[in-house]
């Protein structure tokens, strides 16, 4: 409830008129005007709110698009299915990438591995989407040619076909996320080695291998799951950038023109479904880590 009310307050806060932006500038204000009222949108924000609710409530309905005049749903449902699939594109290669640089990072701390690891990937995360992306479309595009440079697949394309397409766009998350993934679970890494059950397991007599395996990484990758499920919503919903730059439409893009159009049921909509997708998988990381920690699950303290 509370999401939806920031959700539909911020939209409204948007300058412009719907009406105007759909007719253009030059249109006669009566014309701006029976246009607004044929909208609804200038009925008072509460009238607009509660009628906006109540349509997802009782019909599952997010009302009609203001700027393209279809519903909502034909708009998101397909925009929204093309970034779960770009994002799951992107985890396969960053999420892998980022754990094992971490361990390997973790299991060497201050030696060559660490180091390299650690200033790549600090070195990627802080060089902006649109630079590395420009950069994979300069080499992709000019130089090697190996990969499409646009995410837009042909129609009746296979799956393998699909994931080819996506592989650039997936590539500039990766170098973007594998900093951040590695760093955490390097840091994860260093504390669960010298804690004290870690000890006690090499004193028991077990072999390198083992404890890290049953021990170690069990604890180590508790902090770099919360990191990953935080970013569920960013590779969902924030990739405007990167969809721009692939020609890809997706969701990020869907929701950037319905902010410039003034669209509000497109636009809250957008909003409010990356939102609950946010709140869904942090939800799911919780559950996830508290069944993988037995402190957490029955409140142990330390």
């Amino acid at each position: 409830m509370l999401l939806s009310i920031i959700v539909f307050a911020t939209a409204q806060l948007l300058p412009g008129d719907v009406g105007r932006i759909i007719l253009g500038p030059f249109a006669p204000q009566s014309a701006v005007t029976a246009l607004d009222k044929q909208l609804g949108v200038d009925h008072p924000a509460v009238v607009q709110y509660l009628d906006w609710v109540r349509g997802i409530v009782l019909h599952g309905n997010f009302g009609m698009s203001l700027a393209n005049q279809v519903p909502v749903t034909t708009l998101l449902g397909p925009a929204l299915r093309r970034s779960f699939e770009l994002a799951a594109v992107a985890f396969a290669l960053c999420v892998p990438l980022g754990v094992l640089g971490g361990i390997v990072a973790g299991l060497r701390p201050g030696r060559a591995a660490d180091r390299g690891i650690t200033v790549v990937g600090l070195s990627l995360a802080v060089v902006p989407e649109f630079v590395t992306g420009i950069f994979l479309l300069i080499a992709f595009g000019i130089w090697i040619r190996l990969l499409p440079i646009t995410a837009t697949w042909p129609d009746g394309a296979g799956v393998l076909t699909q994931i080819r397409y996506l592989l650039l766009p997936a590539i500039c998350l990766t170098l973007v996320l594998f900093g951040y993934i590695a760093r955490i679970t390097r840091a994860g890494m260093v504390e669960a080695l010298e804690s004290d059950y870690t000890r006690t397991a090499f004193l028991k007599g077990l072999s390198a291998s083992t404890v890290v395996r049953r021990h170690v990484l069990r604890n180590a990758l508790l902090p770099t799951i919360a990191v990953v499920a935080t970013q569920i919503g960013y590779l969902v919903g924030g990739l405007v950038v990167v969809e721009y730059l692939f020609q890809y439409p997706g969701i990020g893009g869907l929701i950037f023109n319905a902010a410039n159009q003034r669209d509000f049921p497109l636009l809250s909509a957008g909003v409010l479904v990356v939102g609950v997708i946010y709140l869904v998988v942090t939800l799911i990381a919780d559950l996830l880590i508290a069944a993988l920690n037995p402190r957490i699950r029955y409140g142990v303290e330390e």
